[in-house]
């Protein structure tokens, strides 16, 4: 029973000796309010706001380790955001720039896409991106299975943008594949459910479960697309003792910082930026253009090149945008504290 399941039971507990208050591991987030579980169990808590809004403390997001203070039939108190192994973040939609947490300390991060409409390659590689940056293991799942007879061709193409990704085809309804997601799926680890609206994350879920964990909602059949049947994201347990973090299906993935993940995502493009006759080469006329051959030679597709080009490029903007936002928040925090040590002598 959920009603017995302890921090123990979700994933190897931090060691916080020395620290204040007890480890907890972030199992949801409600606007300020965040759903833990704790050596006492499951409930509630708030940040403290003295260390977070003056910038001492890493906002926590799911799948975050934290360590709280408890307090008895109320909400406990977040002190502190333990050290991450992974870490998944986008930048958020709106006129401003800003980075948004999606999910921490997972192993492994299942990108999904159906076989249907939903298919986009340029979205997959924006996904893997910040899959690879997050510092975990990007697996691509194509799901709906049972509704194409092309499998084959759609992990053609999945695979030769993504090299040396694993790519499974697999069917929530049918079950058809999901053997092949087994050697994932190990008790203690955490995987994280990354992909549009109707794609069938949370169907999924529940069938890898073998038991409803996560309600699902229909498809429009004109476009394919569903319906946001998972509101918020959350980590679930499953009997097996499987960790899994669903998301709501995004429609826009912005990137952060992406650096590493551009290597790994685009590791034959990088390969080849090196190799121009001229180091400042822009890759438009230059003659003796490694990037201009290749596509020539059919080696690159031009498509590639111009999805690598655009995602580093946005990285590159929003990377000096995030920094300078974030020198200008430790200058607002230092202020602060600078008034608070002179309203106390």
């Amino acid at each position: 029973m959920i009603e017995n399941l302890t921090i123990n039971d979700f994933g190897p507990v931090p060691d916080t000796e020395g620290l204040a208050g007890v480890p907890a591991r972030i199992t949801a987030q409600h606007k300020e309010r965040y759903e833990i579980v704790s050596p006492s169990g499951f409930s509630y808590a708030r940040l403290k706001t003295g260390a977070y809004y003056a910038g001492e403390e890493l906002f926590p997001t799911v799948g975050d380790y934290v360590t709280v203070r408890e307090v008895e039939n109320g909400d406990g108190q977040i002190l502190r955001t333990l050290p991450r192994r992974s870490f998944f973040a986008r930048r958020a939609s709106g006129p401003t720039v800003k980075e948004q947490a999606i999910a921490a300390n997972f192993d492994c991060v299942f990108l999904l896409q159906s076989m249907n409409q939903n298919f986009n390659l340029r979205r997959l590689e924006r996904y893997l991106t910040l899959a690879w940056q997050s510092g975990a293991q990007p697996v691509i799942v194509l799901t709906k299975a049972d509704l194409t007879d092309d499998r084959a061709a759609f992990l053609a193409q999945a695979e030769r943008v993504a090299p040396g990704v694993a790519a499974h085809a697999v069917s929530a309804q049918t079950g058809e594949g999901l053997e092949r997601l087994a050697p994932y799926l190990q008790p203690g680890k955490t995987l994280v459910f990354l992909g549009s609206s109707g794609v069938g994350k949370s169907s999924l879920v529940n069938a890898l479960a073998g038991e409803e964990v996560m309600a699902t909602g229909g498809i429009r059949e004109l476009d394919g697309k569903g319906r946001h049947t998972t509101t918020h994201r959350q980590l679930v347990r499953l009997q097996s003792g499987v960790l899994v973090i669903d998301t709501p299906g995004m429609r826009e993935l912005g990137m952060a910082e992406s650096s590493d993940g551009l290597e790994s995502a685009f590791a034959d493009v990088e390969a080849l930026l090196g190799k121009c006759r001229f180091s400042d080469c822009s890759h438009e006329r230059e003659p003796g253009c490694a990037i201009r051959a290749a596509i020539a030679a059919g080696e690159l597709d031009a498509s590639r090149w111009e999805s690598y080009r655009k995602l580093r490029d946005e990285s590159r903007d929003n990377e000096d945008l995030l920094r300078r936002k974030r020198e200008w928040s430790k200058g607002v925090a230092k202020a602060r504290r600078l008034r608070g040590k002179g309203r106390e002598s």
